[in-house]
Order: structure tokens, then C-alpha cells, then sequence
């Protein structure tokens, strides 16, 4: 019987995760079945406990469950630990381990994926929610020349930076705050393109040469980079690079073996647009 896997959310008939794990399943010739699996806001619990019931030994955690999962688990990697949200869990036994790979798939997507090197840059990151704290270690790991964190609420920033402060110094602040400053590197991680919203950025933030990065991604160009390339971005990237890459690095942490991630992000990629 092959091994089953998940995806837990919130709505999550959306998800591109079965068919990514599929494509790495054939790929790696790995026996296993993944599925989406639609949780209720409040019974994130249980559908684990059904899941780990079922044979489940491992899933994917996404909107909005991933911080009830960090609670959940038993066993925490440092990345989970330093995120505070998880969004891969491991079953074995009564043990649930839990890693976060969303960092990991982000950085990959940037340095691999687009070829931009993060060594020596200066770094925006916008919003401060789960999203922008599951990325900040991993992009600190890539010796940045700064990271600064903005925000439409200028104490969540300021806090998150601080929660930071013991691997560099970071900044922390309002939108506002970025104006008369320039980056290599803007990152959105809010939700502002989820639902259609542009985010209220001061002119003159993209260096030349700069890359606009959206974790979220769709059919076509987000409001962000909209905004990205009308005030000067050089190139412009949305997130579904992210998406397959965290799911690489989720395979990994399951099975024991990379899978490439070129032509499932290729194929991807050409739905998306048709």
C-alpha cells in the first residue's frame, strides 16, 4: 500500500501541492499518495488525528493552520523553532515532528531559480505576519548586507526585528519609513495581493538593477509588481518558484531524496498562463 500524504488548509481546493508531489513521486520513484485535505478552521486537530489514523506519515500545512501546528508538533527543527509556524509535519509513532521548508523554498527559488545571489544586498521584506517570519532566518543565513521589515502597523515590524536581532541587526518600521532608502531585493510577503490591493510604497525604494519578489502568484502579474515595475524594479518575480521549491525541500525531509524541480515549475508555469 503506498505511503499517504497531505495537504491540510483553509480553503485548499486551490492547491497545486498533489499534482507538485505526484510529479516528484513518478520522478524519484518514490511509492506514495498525496491528497488535499480540507480542515475546519476549528478542528485543525482533529483532521490530524483522523489523518495519523488513516496511516497519514507526513503533510503539508498551509492557510491557516501553520502556527497551530507549530503547536501541535512534538518535536520542532530550528528552522521551525526560529518561524514559529510549521508547515511540514512528519508522523511516527506518537512523535509529530515538525520543520518549516518555506524559507528554505524561497531562498532556493531567488539564488537557483532566478540567479540572483543575496550576498551583499539590501533586503526590504514587506508585511510582518507568519509569512515574512518563516523567511527572515534563512535569508539572514545568506549574509545580506542589511534586512529591513516594514509594515502598514510600524510595532509589529519593530518587533519582529527585534525577535531577530540575535543573528544581525535588522530595521523595523512603517512603509513610510522606507522612503529615501533603496534595496536590491523587495520582498512582498503580505497578503495585499490576495485580494487585488496595491501597498502604499514611497518612489524611488528599487535600486538599479533590483528584483521585485511576490510570495503570491496567479494568472497574471500581481498589484505588487505592478507597482514594482512601474517605479523602476529591474526584474520582477512572483512566487511560484517558492511554492514548488518548499515542496522539494517537504519531499526531502519525507523521503530522504531531492527531487529536481526545473520541469514540474516549467510545467506549472505554462498552465498558469494558458
Amino acid at each position: 500500500m503506498s505511503d499517504l500524504y497531505c495537504v491540510f488548509g483553509n480553503p485548499i481546493a486551490h492547491s497545486k501541492s498533489p499534482a507538485i508531489h505526484a510529479a516528484f513521486a513518478v520522478q524519484t520513484a518514490q511509492d506514495l499518495r498525496y491528497e488535499a485535505r480540507l480542515a475546519a478552521v476549528d478542528g485543525f486537530g482533529q483532521a490530524i488525528a483522523e489523518f495519523v489514523a488513516a496511516g497519514g506519515k507526513g503533510a503539508n500545512v498551509t492557510v491557516p493552520f501553520k502556527e497551530e501546528a507549530y503547536r501541535l508538533a512534538t518535536r520542532l527543527s530550528d528552522r521551525a523553532a526560529r518561524a514559529g509556524a510549521v508547515n511540514t509535519l512528519v508522523f511516527d509513532g506518537p512523535e509529530v515532528f515538525g520543520d518549516n521548508t518555506d524559507g528554505a523554498g524561497l531562498v532556493r527559488d531567488i539564488t537557483n531559480n532566478l540567479g540572483f545571489s543575496l550576498v551583499g544586498k539590501r533586503i526590504l521584506l514587506l508585511g510582518a505576519g507568519g509569512a515574512s517570519r518563516g523567511v527572515i532566518a534563512p535569508l539572514l543565513a545568506e549574509k545580506p548586507a542589511s534586512l529591513i521589515i516594514a509594515n502598514r502597523s510600524a510595532d509589529k515590524a519593530v518587533a519582529l526585528a527585534q525577535a531577530f536581532a540575535d543573528m544581525a541587526p535588522l530595521g523595523g518600521g512603517s512603509f513610510a519609513e522606507t522612503a529615501g532608502k533603496s534595496f536590491d531585493l523587495v520582498i512582498n510577503a503580505t497578503s495585499a495581493s490576495l485580494s487585488g490591493a496595491s501597498l502604499p510604497l514611497p518612489p524611488g525604494i528599487f535600486a538599479p538593477g533590483s528584483l521585485a519578489y511576490d510570495m503570491m502568484y496567479g494568472k497574471g502579474e500581481t498589484p505588487f509588481l505592478t507597482l514594482a515595475r512601474q517605479q523602476g524594479a529591474a526584474r520582477c518575480a512572483d512566487g511560484l518558484g517558492m511554492l514548488v521549491e518548499q515542496a522539494a525541500e517537504a519531499f526531502f525531509v519525507w523521503r530522504g531524496i531531492r527531487p529536481g524541480t526545473a520541469q514540474v515549475l516549467a510545467e506549472l508555469r505554462a498552465k498558469l498562463v494558458a
